[in-house]
């Protein structure tokens, strides 16, 4: 019998509720098999596992103790499925890897004891070694146990498989199935024919799964099974494959060896319907009672900490614990933009400053003046010296994240905050994206705050407390469930506000706290909160200039205080050239500078010109004590003569130079700069 065209025909006809997506992939199935290509339905290897289980494995719990293993449908359509489908010329299957996303108390450990079994014994493969792996070596045991149980129970098993201290032993192919935990710096090494992962939303570990997955190298035909409920952890490995998964199943990735089948609402909204809940539950009505999950069901309605845990483990929904400030559908905007849309644009920035374990992180928040939706852009720092200890010890995808470029390590032990400055420099002259002010936490931010001063960003600090976030932060969550923040779906950012938990004061005020263990950042939340405090409060003048009411498009300020140019201070001094002639020698006072430039206003001009001056530039630089009138600013290959430096009363911030037009330079001077320049 052809158990997945059988299962599609339940499906369509009504008899077996599923998700949209394991109706599509059976459909895909149903489409392969009738229309073969380089792999065929082979329907004897396809029901080989299925009798093998049927005939020699056994229950060992519950009510089924003793009794033979009798597969339901959607175990027997799955099985058939891995194993049916094989190469036309080598015969070796088509799949390889496989993701199995149902809810508990669905059978899951006696399927995976069955296949494990007969992938044991029964697969053809000499040596094989079969491995059940978990982040906890008890949770990793509960197949090995269950499949050990069944040894026992079956006469024809216990003749030929071996109980050894650590492993299940089949002499006759010098084959073994054993139990591992989480500890992947141990498992190089490993040939592994058949590996079973349990409860993949457990394990943090990307390390334990590529090492697994590439132990898998020599073998023929191996079998990489992953089997899970959704769980509460965001960005770990789950959710890597189930995205990986949901993308294969809807076509936008092809892989020909890789099988997902995803049992799980299509909704939220469908855990307080019934008739939905086989979507998440195949087993429903004979693996797992439907009075237990009704009663289950009736209790989250009234207890909201008992939601969270309902909706990731019996509904496969992906969820935030209890204690979480929002939940993972409020905070998922696969949404994306393109930096280059804002280009020469407004912004308002964000900076949280760390010193060694944090993540520091910059950002910059931009709106649609016609939407008013809000697009965040950001960067994140952490220090060089302890980066592969912290990928390793945190089981956090940091390495992932810098490769995307979503993050940038900082030299030595500590947080370099010029490298936060010259990100900022670098959005404003890359992308010519203008933060009108940034708002920072006070900590540490002291010397910073003067750099960027320096520069002449506008620095505003943020106090951090109940009064000056609650309100942000409801005017945050709300804005994030209308999915009217795109963040670039950024993972970075939708990890720490999944890692986000809120405490309430006496007056009802929230503030953000951490919500699991100190190693789960939530280090981008205080740029998200002040500049939602921000964009809150200030939403209009975002657009609009400093006078009047006037509407600015997408653009920069005419008048701004930014030193975003780079210009170089050229001195000169007496000298002679080769045949003994006086002459002007030209220096490079220091390097490159940075600047703000604007021409003089027409009165500017009209009464400079009055008083005899041909001045009509004004660049400002940082305060220094070398520069005086005579002097030349050389801007884009252009020399401009300092007629006259405002030292602003001795203030030691700034110097304006007022010049002369280039023009007005002669072009033999302008020759000896660059000469001097070149030299």
């Amino acid at each position: 019998m052809n158990y997945v065209k059988e299962y599609l025909k339940a499906i369509q006809g009504g008899a077996v509720i599923v998700s949209k997506r394991v109706h599509k992939q059976y459909q895909q199935l149903v489409n392969d098999i009738d229309n073969p290509g380089r792999y065929i339905f082979d329907e004897e290897k396809a029901n080989r596992p299925i009798e093998f289980i049927e005939r020699f494995c056994k229950h060992s719990k519950g009510e089924w103790a003793g009794k033979p293993v009798t597969l339901e449908l959607f175990q027997k359509a799955y099985i058939a499925a891995l194993f049916g489908f094989v190469d036309k010329d080598t015969g070796f299957r088509q799949y390889r890897e496989t993701m199995f996303f149902c809810g508990r108390k669905n059978g899951k450990s006696t399927l995976l004891s069955g296949i494990a079994l007969y992938m044991l014994m029964a697969d053809g493969e000499s040596g094989s070694e079969c491995y059940s792996i978990a982040t906890k070596k008890d949770q990793a045991k509960l197949v090995f146990d269950e499949a050990h149980n069944m040894v026992r129970q079956s006469p024809d098993l216990s003749r030929n498989i071996k109980k050894r201290k650590t492993d299940l032993y089949f002499p006759a192919t010098m084959s073994k199935f054993q139990a591992l935990g989480k500890n992947s710096d141990t498992l190089d090494g490993l040939n592994a024919h058949l590996i079973i992962v349990d409860e993949l939303h457990g394990i943090k570990d990307r390390q334990l799964y590529e090492v697994m997955q590439q132990s898998q190298s020599a073998r023929r035909q191996p079998l990489l099974i992953m089997i899970t409920t959704a769980g509460t952890v965001r960005e770990c490995i789950f959710d890597d494959m189930y995205v990986y998964a949901c993308n294969v199943v809807d076509g936008k990735f092809q892989d020909e060896n890789f099988l997902p089948i995803l049992y799980e609402l299509d909704s939220r909204e469908e855990w307080q319907r019934p008739e939905a809940w086989g979507k998440a539950n195949p087993g429903l009505g004979v693996m797992k009672k439907p009075e237990d999950l009704k009663r289950k069901v009736e209790k989250a309605k009234n207890n909201p900490k008992d939601l969270s845990g309902l909706l990731t483990k019996d509904f496969n929904i992906r969820d935030t614990v209890y204690t979480a400030w929002l939940t993972f559908d409020a905070i998922n905007n696969q949404e994306t933009f393109k930096l280059e849309a804002f280009r020469n644009c407004y912004a308002i920035g964000g900076a949280d400053l760390s010193i060694t374990t944090d993540l520091t992180c910059a950002t910059l928040l931009l709106m649609d003046k016609d939407t008013e939706k809000r697009y965040v852009h950001q960067m994140y720092w952490i220090p060089s010296d302890n980066f592969e200890k912290r990928v390793q010890q945190d089981k956090i995808p940091y390495d992932i994240w810098l490769q995307q470029g979503l993050l940038r390590l900082c030299n030595g032990n500590s947080i370099n905050y010029r490298d936060i400055t010259a990100w900022f420099i670098e959005m404003l002259n890359e992308w010519e994206v203008s933060p009108l002010w940034i708002y920072y936490d006070s900590y540490s931010a002291k010397y910073w705050v003067e750099e960027m001063e320096g520069y002449g960003f506008r620095m505003v600090r943020c106090i951090q407390g109940a009064r000056t976030l609650s309100l942000p932060m409801q005017q945050m969550g709300a804005d994030l469930q209308a999915k009217r923040i795109n963040y670039n779906n950024n993972p970075i950012l939708k990890w720490c506000l999944t890692n986000t938990g809120i405490q309430t004061d006496r007056n009802g005020n929230i503030v953000p706290v951490k919500n699991q263990s100190a190693k789960q950042r939530i280090d981008a939340r205080p740029p998200c909160w002040t500049l939602m405090w921000a964009c809150w409060t200030t939403t209009r003048s975002l657009f609009r200039q400093c006078k009047g009411d006037e509407v600015v498009p997408r653009g920069r300020k005419k008048f701004t205080n930014l030193k975003d140019k780079k210009v170089r201070l050229i001195g000169y001094k007496s000298g002679r050239t080769e045949t003994g002639a006086p002459t002007q020698v030209y220096y490079d006072l220091c390097g490159p500078v940075w600047a703000n430039y604007r021409s003089l206003s027409g009165s500017e001009i009209y009464f400079a010109k009055q008083a005899g001056s041909q001045q009509e530039v004004i660049f400002t630089v940082n305060w220094r004590r070398d520069i005086v009138a005579g002097m030349y600013v050389l801007y884009r290959d252009k020399a401009y003569k300092i007629g006259y430096v405002d030292d602003l009363e001795g203030y030691k911030k700034d110097l304006k130079l007022y010049c002369e037009t280039s023009s007005a330079v002669n072009a033999s001077v302008l020759k000896g700069i660059l000469e001097a320049l070149e030299e």
